[in-house]
C-alpha cells in the first residue's frame, strides 16, 4: 500500500527562496528540491513514517555546514541533520517545511594517532571503516552496531549507538573524546578533549545521544583499543526462554563480564538460519551467544567458567567456536537478525527498551502474552548482557489498521520496560517513534528541564524540531502523561 500524505502542501515560494539562498555558496548539484531528487530522503531505517523534505543540502566541509546553518537561522528554516539513514526511531525524519542536511559527503578519516590510540574522523565515516583503517596499527573502534557496515559515526553520536560488545566496552559515549559542533547560529564549539577529565559540565555526554537537537557534529575524535589477541564464542541452546534469561543473570552474578552476550528466541533463529547458515539449533526455544576476548590463557579460563554456568542453568547444548571462521559465523547470524525478518514478514517494527537483567524472564513472558493478545508474531533478539531488548513486531502494512495495532503493542512493551525499572531506549533513540512513550517515563518537571536545555542551545527550536522530547501539551492530549490508545500518533506524517 503506497503512502498517502496528509501533510500540508509544499510552500513553493518558500522552497525556491531557501534553495536560492543555499546555492549562493553551495554548488547547484548540492541543493536538491525537485520531488524526484528529495524523495529518497523521506525516511530513515524506520520506514513506517515518511515525509519528503522541502530542500536537501549536501555539504562537503565544515565551512559549508556553517553557512547552511547561518542561512537557515536567518531565514528561520528548520534543519534536520542526517547521516547514513540507518536509524530505527525516525530521528532523521525530514520536515516538509525544512532543510534536510545530509553529511554523507563528509567521510574522511582525518588522522589516526597510534601513540594516543585515537582517530579523528568526519561524521559521514562508516563505523566499520574506522576499525578497518586502524587495523594496520593493531587497533580498532569498539562499538559495533549491527548496521556498522553502513551506519555513520555521526549518527552513532546522535543516537549514542552501542552494539554487541557494549557490555564490556561501552556505548558511543564511552568511546569518544572530543567533538567539533556547530550551533544553529553557525558558531563552532569544541567539546571534550584528549585528557581523562575536563573542567565544567560534561557537555560531551550531553551532546552524545541528543539526536541532532542541540548542534551539528562535524568532527569526532574516537578512542581506539588494542585488538584482542584472541576471542572465542560460546553458543548455548535452551529449551525454555526463562532458563536462557536466568542464565544471563547468573553469568554476570558469577563475576564474568563477557565481550558480548546476546540472546535470540526460536522465531528469530528460524528466520536467520536459512539466511546465513550460522549453524544454529533450530529446535531450541532460545540461544545465547557469549564471547570472551583477551590473551589465550584468559580466554580459555573464562570460556570454561561460561560453559559451567550455561550447563548449570539448564542448557541443552553448549558449543565453543574453534576457529575465527566459526566465531564469525556465530555472530553473523545475530547481526543479520533484522534483515532476516524480511524473510518471514512484509514489515517489522523494532523496539528498543532496556530493562534490568533480573527482569528478563518476566518481560519475555509478558511479550509472549502480548503477542497472543494482538495476534502479531514477535522476534526477540537483544543485547542480553545489558538488558537492551530489540523485539521485532512482525506486521503487514497492507492490512488496514495493522500498523496502528503494532504501535499499540510496541508502546505496551515500552511501558512494561518502565514498570520493571528500565527505560524506553537503549541505543536507537526516541525520534518520532517513541515520543509519546516519553510522556509515560518522565513527569512534567523533567520534560520542562529537557526543553530548557534545548532552548539554551536552540532558542527558536530549529534543529530537528518535534523529535525526542514531547511538549507538555502533547502529553496532556494523550491522556495526562499517558498515551491514550487509538489516537493518531503522527497526524501530519504520511503512512503506508
Amino acid at each position: 500500500m503506497s503512502a498517502t500524505s496528509t501533510a500540508a502542501p509544499v510552500d513553493f515560494i518558500r522552497q525556491q527562496a531557501v534553495a536560492r539562498a543555499l546555492r549562493v555558496f553551495l554548488p547547484e548539484p548540492a541543493v536538491l528540491f525537485e520531488h524526484e531528487d528529495v524523495k529518497p530522503y523521506e525516511c530513515d531505517g524506520l520506514s513506517a513514517y515518511r515525509q519528503v523534505p522541502m530542500v536537501v543540502a549536501l555539504p562537503e566541509n565544515e565551512q559549508q555546514v556553517q553557512r547552511i546553518l547561518q542561512t537557515c537561522y536567518e531565514m528561520r528554516v528548520p534543519v534536520v541533520a542526517r547521516g547514513a539513514g540507518t536509524g530505527l526511531s525516525g530521528g532523521a525524519l525530514p520536515l516538509g517545511n525544512g532543510v534536510l542536511m545530509s553529511l554523507a559527503k563528509m567521510m574522511r578519516i582525518l588522522d589516526i594517532d597510534r601513540p594516543s590510540r585515537t582517530a579523528r574522523v568526519q561524521p559521514g565515516v562508516r563505523n566499520l571503516a574506522i576499525s578497518e583503517a586502524a587495523a594496520p596499527y593493531g587497533l580498532y573502534y569498539a562499538p559495533d552496531p549491527s548496521s556498522q557496515i553502513a551506519c555513520s559515526i555521526g549518527g552513532n553520536v546522535a543516537e549514542n549507538a552501542g552494539g554487541m560488545h557494549c557490555l564490556k566496552y561501552g556505548l558511543t559515549v564511552h568511546n569518544i573524546m572530543k567533538l567539533r559542533v556547530f550551533t544553529i547560529e553557525g558558531e563552532l564549539v569544541e567539546i571534550g578533549g584528549e585528557g581523562l577529565d575536563a573542567a565544567g559540565y560534561d557537555l560531551l555526554a550531553l551532546m552524545t545521544g541528543s539526536e541532532g537537537m542541540l548542534g551539528v557534529v562535524t568532527e569526532i575524535t574516537v578512542r581506539l583499543l588494542p585488538a584482542p589477541e584472541y576471542a572465542q564464542c560460546v553458543l548455548a541452546a535452551f529449551d525454555d526462554v526463562n532458563k536462557a534469561g536466568n542464565a544471563v543473570e547468573r553469568i554476570i552474578a558469577a563475576g564474568i563480564i563477557p565481550a558480548g552476550l546476546e540472546m535470540m528466541d526460536k522465531i528469530t533463529t528460524g528466520a536467520v538460519e536459512p539466511f546465513v547458515n550460522a549453524g544454529y539449533p533450530l529446535d531450541a526455544e532460545a540461544i545465547l551467544l557469549c564471547e570472551s576476548d583477551g590473551n589465550t590463557q584468559e580466554v580459555a579460563e573464562e570460556i570454561e567458567r561460561m560453559k559451567a554456568v550455561m550447563h548449570a542453568s539448564g542448557a541443552t547444548e553448549v558449543r565453543v567456536s574453534h576457529s575465527e571462521v566459526e566465531r564469525n559465523r556465530f555472530w553473523a547470524g545475530r547481526k543479520a537478525a533484522f534483515p532476516a525478518a524480511g524473510r518471514i514478514s512484509p514489515d517489522y517494527y523494532c523496539m528498543d527498551g532496556t530493562i534490568p537483567r533480573k527482569a528478563l524472564a518476566r518481560v519475555l513472558l509478558a511479550i509472549a502474552e502480548l503477542s497472543k493478545e494482538y495476534g502479531l508474531r514477535c522476534m526477540n533478539v537483544f543485547h542480553a548482557g545489558d538488558g537492551n531488548l530489540h523485539p521485532l513486531i512482525l506486521y503487514d502494512a497492507n492490512i488496514p489498521g495493522e500498523l496502528e495495532k503494532t504501535e499499540e503493542f510496541g508502546a505496551k512493551i515500552l511501558k512494561l520496560s518502565i514498570e520493571v525499572g528500565g527505560t524506553i531506549t537503549g541505543e536507537h533513540g526516541v525520534g518520532v517513534e517513541k515520543i509519546d512513550s516519553m510522556c509515560v517515563q518522565f513527569n512534567p518537571l523533567e520534560l520542562e528541564t529537557f526543553h530548557a536545555v534545548k532552548a539554551a542551545f536552540d532558542e527558536h527550536t530549529l534543529l530537528n524540531p518535534g523529535k525526542a522530547v514531547p511538549t507538555l501539551r502533547r502529553c496532556v492530549e494523550f491522556g495526562h502523561m499517558h498515551v491514550r490508545a487509538g489516537q493518531e500518533k503522527f497526524p501530519d506524517l504520511p503512512r503506508f
